[in-house]
C-alpha cells in the first residue's frame, strides 16, 4: 500500500513517501480500515519534530532544527519507534475484521478514537495516541481497535469527518474537563482546528464565545459562533477588564498566558491542551491561589468524550471546516501550510483510492 513513513524526528526529509508498505493485518479484536481521508494537526508536527521532549523550550513552529531527546519526544514519554506511520485522524470504510469481532461492521463507515484506551487495559490517564504509538492514518490502510472505532451515519464528506477526531476530541475535552455550561469563555487560537472547534463546541454548551484570532480570520470565527473576536495581539485586560472571563480554553501557552489568567474571575477555570506559542510560561502562583483558579491539564480523555462527539455530528449540531485538502504524497506541503497559519478550520490529506 502507500503510505508516508516518519523515519525519525527532524525536519520533512524524515517524510518518506512509499508505495510498498505491507497492508496491515487485524489481530483480534481489531478492524481493517481503507482510509479516505485523514486531517493534518499540531500533534503530527510535534511529534515529528521531537516537540514533546522536555529539551525543547520554543514555539513549535521553531522547533524544527532544535536539538531533542528521544527518550522522552513522544506522548507517553517512551522513546518513538520508528519507522512509524502518523496520523491521528482517520475516516474511513471497515474492509476486514480481527478474531472476535462481528463480520457484520464491514463496509460501515467509521472514525477512531485518536486517544486508544485498549492498549492500556482502560486504565485510568492513560491512552496510546492513534499515529503515535500505533500506526496510524496516513496510509491507503490502517488498523484500530473495533471498540474504540465508531461507525458514522452523516452525509458529510470524508474530508468534513476526518477533520473530527484530533481537534473535536481535544477541544470537547476542555470543555468536558472544565464543566463549560452557559457562561463566558474565551478561547484562544480560535482560527485552527482546536480552536473553531471550541467556538462550536462552547456556543453548543449555551456558552457566550469570545475568541483570540488573527483580525483577518475574525469574519470566519464569527460565522462558527463567536460572540466577539479579539486580536491575539491585544491586551486582553483593557479589552476585556480583569476578572471577567468563566472559563479560558487554551491552545497556545507562550507569552500570552499570564494575561489569560488576569482575565479570568475568582474561581475560574483555565484548560490546556497545547502551547503552539511555546511551551515555558511564567506563573504567577498568588495569582492562582488568591483567586480560587482551577488549572486543568487534558490529554486523556474519558470515553464519553469522543462517543458524545458521534452524537453530535450525527445530529448535526457541529459542522467542521475542511479548508483544503491535498494528495497524501504531498504531505510536506500541506504541513507547511499549516504552520503558516493562513487558513481557518482543517487542512486534510486524501491518499490514493483503492478500487472496491
Amino acid at each position: 500500500m502507500a503510505a508516508v513513513l516518519l523515519t525519525g524526528h527532524g525536519d520533512m526529509d524524515k517524510l518518506a513517501w512509499r508505495t510498498d508498505v505491507p497492508v496491515p493485518q487485524p489481530k483480534p479484536g481489531e478492524v481493517l480500515i481503507r482510509v479516505a481521508a485523514s486531517a493534518v494537526n499540531n500533534t503530527d508536527i510535534n511529534t515529528r519534530i521531537g516537540w514533546y521532549s522536555k529539551a525543547v523550550e520554543v514555539a513549535t513552529e521553531d522547533a524544527a532544527t532544535a536539538q531533542v531527546d528521544s527518550a522522552d519526544a513522544s506522548w507517553s514519554g517512551v522513546p518513538l519507534q520508528f519507522p512509524r506511520i502518523q496520523g491521528a485522524d482517520a475516516c474511513g470504510h471497515i474492509v476486514a475484521v480481527g478474531a472476535g469481532v462481528d463480520p457484520a461492521r464491514i463496509g460501515e463507515r467509521v472514525l477512531v478514537r485518536n486517544m486508544l484506551r485498549s492498549y492500556v487495559d482502560f486504565r485510568p490517564y492513560e491512552c496510546w495516541t492513534f499515529g503515535s504509538e500505533i500506526d496510524g492514518g496516513f496510509a491507503q490502510f490502517t488498523v484500530a481497535p473495533a471498540r474504540e472505532t465508531y461507525a458514522v451515519r452523516c452525509d458529510w464528506s470524508d474530508a468534513e469527518l476526518a477533520s473530527i477526531p484530533c481537534a473535536c476530541s481535544t477541544a470537547e475535552n476542555m470543555l468536558h474537563r472544565a464543566g463549560v455550561g452557559a457562561e463566558r469563555v474565551l478561547v484562544t487560537g480560535a482560527s485552527g482546528g482546536v480552536g473553531s472547534a471550541a467556538v462550536q463546541l462552547a456556543r453548543r454548551r449555551g456558552a457566550e464565545v469570545i475568541a483570540v484570532c488573527a483580525a483577518a480570520k475574525a469574519d470566519e470565527v464569527r460565522a462558527l459562533g463567536a460572540d466577539r473576536c479579539i486580536d491575539r495581539g491585544a491586551d486582553l485586560a483593557a479589552e476585556l477588564g480583569r476578572n471577567s472571563i468563566d472559563v479560558a480554553i487554551d491552545m497556545v501557552g507562550g507569552p500570552g498566558f499570564p494575561a489569560l489568567l488576569d482575565v479570568l474571575r475568582p474561581g475560574g477555570r483555565y484548560a490546556v491542551a497545547g502551547a503552539i506559542a511555546g511551551p515555558i510560561c511564567e506563573l504567577d502562583l498568588r495569582t492562582v491561589y488568591l483567586k480560587d483558579l482551577t488549572l486543568h491539564g487534558c490529554t486523556f480523555q474519558e470515553d464519553e468524550v469522543f462517543a458524545n462527539l458521534i452524537r453530535y455530528v450525527e445530529a448535526g449540531e457541529i459542522r467542521p471546516v475542511a479548508a483544503r485538502t491535498y494528495p497524501l504524497a504531498d504531505i510536506a506541503e500541506a504541513q507547511r501550510d499549516f504552520l503558516s497559519k493562513k487558513h481557518t478550520g482543517k487542512l486534510v490529506l486524501i491518499p490514493p483510492q483503492v478500487a472496491e
